[in-house]
């Protein structure tokens, strides 16, 4: 009954309590039962995916296909004080965001960078990183202590087999990316640079996302002690990125589910014309 007056007319628990002449810590014994289903799950998934809010625990819950509504689950999210896990490492604040308008298709813009972290031992390690800026898609992260203008070209060579070139790369003005080899590597292959202004990294806003995405849940996540490890879980978390991470930007849907349905659409058209 309490549950119900809470929920139907949005009052306060303890307000609620008086109405029924129920005492608080029973109303919360019970609601703690009946929300086992539910807090479980929560719990679950927190413990999976630590560096998520509110919102993305949500979403996937929602994706698996629980019926349970936005208010429940947020209040069980605050009484398992969820919203007061440890924070991860201190970073730089956030910097104003400079919206970038979104390809209509795969394959029309990648956005590249590089990233670095340590192993055990303070040894040092590069991650480049790739992504389409359509469906977010990673396309990958190459891992390695060195990572040289032509192990670059050759990463996206090989992406190329599978995939196609894209019709521009968007990236910073590293020497990697503005080397000979690489701008020689694009002429020939039709492919536009696009650099982004030096000292503003937002408008390259994709992929620096990403690579925020990828350092909370790996790079700051984890110990590592060699590079096959780094390789192992980077690959497992490109996986759980891919097919089943809910993307607001896509309108929750996974990387490959939005590739998908740019497909789908396209045959739509193609039907019907």
């Amino acid at each position: 009954m309490t549950e119900e007056i809470v929920r139907e007319y949005d009052i306060a628990v303890s307000r609620a309590c008086k109405i029924v002449n129920l005492v608080r810590s029973q109303y919360y014994y019970s609601s703690k039962k009946d929300d086992s289903e539910v807090i479980e799950s929560l719990q679950d998934l927190a413990f999976k995916h630590p560096s998520y809010g509110f919102r993305k625990l949500f979403a996937y819950l929602r994706r698996a296909g629980k019926p349970w509504n936005h208010k429940r689950v947020h209040r069980i999210y605050q009484v398992l004080k969820l919203n007061k896990r440890r924070k991860g490492k201190r970073r730089l604040p956030d910097r104003v965001r400079q919206p970038l308008a979104q390809p209509a298709q795969v394959n029309e813009i990648w956005s590249v960078d590089f990233m670095s972290d340590s192993m055990i031992g303070n040894r040092k390690f590069r991650t480049f990183n790739v992504i389409d800026d359509c469906s977010r898609e990673a396309l990958a992260i190459e891992v390695d202590t060195s990572l040289s203008s032509k192990r670059i070209i050759r990463t996206l060579n090989q992406l190329s087999e599978s995939r196609g070139f894209p019709r521009a790369i968007r990236s910073d003005n590293g020497p990697e990316f503005t080397s000979k080899d690489f701008t020689i590597w694009c002429e020939e292959k039709g492919i536009e640079t696009r650099y982004i202004q030096p000292g503003k990294p937002t408008q390259n806003g994709y992929i620096e996302r990403f690579n925020r995405l990828y350092r909370e849940a790996v790079l700051d996540a984890y110990l590592f002690f060699d590079l096959d490890q780094v390789r192992q879980l980077t690959a497992e978390w490109i996986e759980e990125y891919n097919q089943r991470r809910p993307h607001e930007g896509l309108g929750n849907l996974t990387p490959f589910e939005w590739k998908e349905s740019l497909v789908k659409k396209k045959i739509h058209q193609q039907m019907t014309v």
